[in-house]
């Protein structure tokens, strides 16, 4: 019983957590309030968390997996071809979905690296990890000889950070409807790496 209490208020703080960043945002959220939204003592958050920076990360965790579980659900080879319109928009689909189903954590992480200090280098890390796979892609096509317009990734740190700030700024049921950004938003990029091409040739 201990471990089923302990496990619902994690899930507790979590969910409290969530609600509150996508209010609040994360710099306007004590641990207090997380705990006070959760229904539970403030003692109770320092045995799962030590600071609010980890209940973060556990957040993070479960973006990851959501997006881990997308890629998983379709055909996803490491050959992938980003100049290709349709394949390249099945790449930002999956990122938009994510990114808006979890837009609370998206807030939470673009705030708490504009708070960090930048001469740490966070957020290049955050970005280039996020973005992972665009540059494994990205590299596949500059391995065959292809041009880019710049580094692989460089590249897709920029797309990345393209599509987070966008849905960050972005307030979720408005006149821009998913499928509207994903195609402005696959139109943009995918001009971009077919225009570099054109002019190499």
């Amino acid at each position: 019983m201990r471990k089923v209490r302990a496990a619902q208020t994690r899930a507790a703080l979590l969910e409290a957590a969530r609600a509150l960043f996508a209010e609040r945002g994360y710099l306007n959220t004590k641990i207090t309030d997380i705990t006070a939204a959760a229904g539970r003592a403030t003692g109770s958050f320092y045995e799962h968390f030590a600071d609010k920076e980890e209940l973060l990360r556990a957040l993070l965790a479960d973006l990851e997996e959501a997006a881990d579980a997308h890629l998983a659900a379709g055909d996803h080879p490491a050959d992938h071809d980003l100049t290709d319109r349709a394949q390249l928009r099945d790449h930002v689909g999956v990122a938009w979905a994510v990114m808006r189903q979890h837009r609370p954590v998206q807030i939470a992480l673009f705030q708490s690296m504009v708070a960090d200090d930048p001469a740490s280098g966070r957020a290049w890390r955050e970005l280039t990890g996020q973005t992972a796979v665009l540059r494994e892609h990205l590299d596949y096509l500059r391995d065959r000889g292809r041009s880019l317009p710049g580094e692989p990734e460089l590249v897709a740190a920029a797309m990345g950070a393209m599509l987070a700030l966008l849905s960050y700024a972005l307030p979720p049921g408005g006149e821009h409807p998913d499928d509207r950004v994903v195609d402005t938003l696959t139109d943009l990029l995918h001009s971009g790496l077919l225009q570099v091409g054109r002019n190499a040739a």
